[in-house]
């Protein structure tokens, strides 16, 4: 594998001339970084720093900007080190030199690439990437993508089929789930103003051995067929881009067609009606479910997903339970609502003993056994054999009401509508031979501590 290249610029400009790369940055930012926040009244800003020349020109013009501008915000930098060059120490140490001699305090994140079912090395890379964007301790992070990247990136997510929102390419600002909102100050700049930018500065960079690799599909589009474009239709790229600020505006308005659906679908746990979602056209229906999985943190599904839950949806009774699955979550009806769930811990419960531990873990989580006063399980109950927790292995019995009979425990989730792919997972304590505890359901009337005595409370947290 060759080695990185370290690329420096000639042609510095003239002292004292002003790079128009600047101005647009102080246009982009000079809203976003006056909004007050929770942590300062300035903004923190940070940059993803690959060591390429397209996020070290964004850097250096915002730290030339931070000390100019009339509005001050702070200023670090972010790389994320992938382990899947042979080269990747070496980029990190760039972008530590290079941070250190600009005084601009850098952050280094090591992350594990590991693809899942049917992922590419790129979209696992990304994913891992944005997992650390997530923890970046900043109001806002800056990424170097430009007005080239987003014409390749239209036209790849076109050639996979996708609809319009991947149509609409990357957006210039946008939330995350957690950590601070992702921006795209250069998203309007072609790459030549980079270029020229970095050419004036006289700057440095990394070059990523990889970009130069064909067989990668955005590569051999940026090598081979936007080239060509460019010469039959002049201003491709800038036409591409144009037509994804469309698109976008097309996805916002499908986005608030699905969010004024869901409200008027909503239930009084939360969740989308059954009944009324099968009332919608297919068209509003697709749209409803991928905004829905979406907004529940996952991944956008494919077109023959939506199409099997769909069908299957449009044929479920309000008791059935559906389930369609992507490498993400899984749909689930129960009870005429639709469930939107991630996939359960790896963990299975095991049988464990309890010997008086605060805590135990269970399947991905654990059980708190917090000792109290009137509540929970009688603490001398406790005593009348072997601490055990279990999972359900079927044909248990259970009071948790002394008012009512002894019953089923599939009856008493049913009653209590515990969803059946939940109860698997529930934690059983046994006192002996003796149900004591049922998480979600409660003590059994037999062993439930009574007003003033010690008692011990199980507490599950679940963790998925």
């Amino acid at each position: 594998m060759a080695e990185p290249k370290s690329r420096r610029s000639a042609d510095p400009c003239v002292a004292g001339d002003e790079h128009p790369l600047v101005a647009i940055l102080a246009d982009f930012f000079a809203e976003r970084l006056s909004r007050p926040t929770a942590s300062s009244a300035s903004g923190r800003l940070c940059v993803g720093l690959s060591g390429g020349r397209d996020s070290v020109v964004l850097l250096h013009a915002l730290d030339r900007l931070r000390s100019s501008a009339a509005y001050p915000f702070s200023l670090s930098a972010l790389h994320v080190n992938h382990g899947i060059s042979a080269n990747a120490d070496d980029w990190a140490a760039f972008c530590s030199e290079w941070c250190a001699r600009h005084a601009v305090p850098l952050s280094m994140v090591r992350v594990t690439v590991a693809q899942g079912s049917g992922e590419g090395l790129e979209s696992a890379a990304r994913r891992a990437r944005h997992a650390a964007f997530a923890d970046c301790d900043a109001d806002l992070l800056a990424l170097a993508h430009h007005r080239d990247d987003q014409a390749e990136t239209v036209l790849l997510n076109l050639l996979r089929g996708a609809g319009i929102a991947g149509a609409a390419g990357m957006l210039a600002e946008r939330t995350q789930g957690s950590g601070p909102r992702l921006v795209r100050p250069l998203l309007d700049v072609p790459r030549a103003l980079i270029e020229d930018y970095a050419s004036a500065q006289s700057l440095s960079w990394i070059d990523d051995e990889s970009n130069a690799d064909t067989h990668f599909r955005r590569n051999y589009l940026r090598h081979e067929v936007m080239p060509r474009l460019d010469e039959k239709f002049p201003g491709a790229p800038k036409s591409l881009a144009r037509a994804a600020s469309h698109f976008a505006e097309g996805a916002l308005l499908l986005d608030e067609l699905a969010a004024i659906d869901r409200a008027a679908l909503t239930t009084p746990a939360g969740r989308i009606d059954l009944s009324g979602f099968n009332v919608l056209s297919s068209a509003r229906a697709r749209n409803l479910l991928r905004f829905a999985w979406l907004a529940a943190g996952f991944r956008a599904p494919d077109t023959r997903w939506i199409d099997e839950a769909l069908r299957q949806l449009s044929s479920a009774d309000s008791l059935s339970e559906t389930c369609v699955a992507t490498v993400d979550g899984e749909l689930h009806v129960y009870r005429g609502e639709l469930h939107l769930i991630g996939h359960p811990p790896d963990s299975s419960p095991v049988v464990q003993s309890w010997s008086g531990e605060p805590d135990l873990p269970w399947a991905g989580g654990r059980i708190l056994l917090v000792p109290g006063t009137g509540s929970g399980i009688d603490r001398r109950a406790l005593q009348g054999g072997e601490v055990t927790l279990r999972p359900r292995f079927g044909g248990e019995r259970f009071r948790p009401d002394a008012r009512r009979p002894r019953r089923s425990l599939r009856k008493l989730c049913q009653d209590a509508a515990i969803p059946p792919w939940e109860r698997s997972r529930l934690p059983l304590l046994w006192v002996g031979d003796q149900l004591a505890w049922v998480g979600g359901l409660g003590v059994d009337a037999a062993f439930a501590c009574a007003p003033g005595e010690a008692g011990v409370l199980p507490v599950w947290e679940s963790g998925g």
